[in-house]
């Protein structure tokens, strides 16, 4: 796979998060998730499981598929299976 799904997520959800101007804080609070899973998920060191993507969604008051509509995401670097950057990509200074 040439993108990380964990990653793209995590940026998707921090959006739509601040569209709202929620802190993840309030995110917390509201789905009854922890703050620092919450932290793990934004940060794409998380895998997510289906029924908290449809807490979330619920949450924020959008479709599921809006956590997974990576198309507004700016994509951040491969990783390997190792979990590290591609050489390449890592030095590219985006």
């Amino acid at each position: 796979m040439d993108y990380d799904p964990l990653a793209l997520f995590g940026k998707r959800l921090i959006e739509i998060r601040k569209q709202r101007n929620w802190s993840q804080e309030r995110l917390a609070l509201e789905s009854g998730l922890a703050r620092s899973y919450l932290g793990g998920i934004e940060r794409g060191k998380r895998n997510i499981a289906l029924i908290n993507i449809c807490v979330l969604a619920h949450t924020l008051g959008v479709p599921p598929s809006a956590l997974l509509d990576f198309s507004t995401v700016k994509s951040p670097p491969a990783c390997n299976e190792s979990g590290a950057a591609s050489s390449a990509q890592a030095g590219s200074g985006d």
